[in-house]
């Protein structure tokens, strides 16, 4: 899949806990600590409704085969998983959790539950996961497996994380090492979707560009 750098056009929606929006806050302010919120809470200091925002992308065609009946083309079988969808959207390394959280209410406002997705850092975590991490990892990680909310996670726990059918990676610091190794992994833990906030020619050189 190519790299497709656009402005975020997110198509689907989740919630959980989180820090408010970059839009609401100012810059000079500290990031409060978000505490758990349900997917019908109100965002505090976030606008009010704006113009209709796009609706999804039509599907991807397909190529001839897939025409073909399923008996007859292993490679349509059901049991088969496709690649998730990718979107890069492009954010200096400062700037890619303000954009990671921006992807996040776009997916949030476009329907989807917030158990549908994993939020995860290459470098400084997000502040509720370091906020629930201080009650202990057995807490932490439980919050994860009851699947009710958008789970926040370091990249290097990656392999820790479970499969979500939406995944956002805040590339936001961290070695290129440690992000090369992050970045194909949190593809195989997104279901559906797997969206990218940070250099453009950084990621690019990480995933390839056939990716």
């Amino acid at each position: 899949m190519p790299l497709t750098p656009e402005e975020p056009q997110i198509h689907e929606s989740a919630q959980g806990p989180r820090a408010t929006a970059a839009a609401g806050r100012p810059a000079s302010t500290p990031r409060p600590v978000p505490g758990p919120r349900s997917a019908a809470s109100p965002r505090p200091g976030r606008p009010g409704p704006g113009p209709a925002r796009p609706g999804p992308p039509a599907p991807r065609p397909q190529p001839a085969a897939a025409a073909q009946s399923p008996a007859t083309t292993p490679e349509n079988r059901s049991d088969q998983p496709s690649a998730p969808q990718f979107q890069l959207i492009p954010a200096p390394v400062d700037g890619a959790l303000d954009a990671a959280e921006e992807a996040l209410d776009l997916l949030l406002e476009s329907g989807r539950a917030p158990g549908d997705v994993l939020v995860l850092t290459t470098g400084e975590q997000h502040p509720w996961a370091a906020h629930e991490l201080s009650f202990g990892e057995a807490a932490y990680w439980a919050q994860q497996d009851s699947g009710e909310d958008v789970f926040f996670a370091d990249a290097a726990a990656v392999e820790r994380a479970a499969t979500r059918p939406v995944v956002i990676v805040a590339v936001n610091g961290g070695s290129d090492e440690a992000t090369a190794r992050a970045l194909p992994l949190a593809m195989t833990r997104a279901g559906a979707l797997l969206v990218v906030c940070g250099d453009q020619e950084r990621v690019a050189a990480i995933l390839g560009a056939g990716v």
